[in-house]
């Protein structure tokens, strides 16, 4: 099943794009992850962190 993927994915021009693509729509999720953790405050933090519990 891969070589057939792999022979339709060579005839495409500027597939070497794809990758590029996903690793930049990664790290800006990442990114946007820890921007944030690092800003939310204190109350929210708490009421989050109980969730699960109620």
């Amino acid at each position: 099943m891969f070589k057939f993927i792999k022979k339709y994915a060579e005839t495409m021009d500027h597939i070497s794009i794809y990758p590029v693509i996903g690793l930049v729509l990664f790290f800006s999720f990442f990114i946007g992850v820890l921007w944030y953790v690092k800003t939310i405050n204190k109350t929210e933090e708490s009421e989050l962190k109980n969730l699960p519990l109620e």
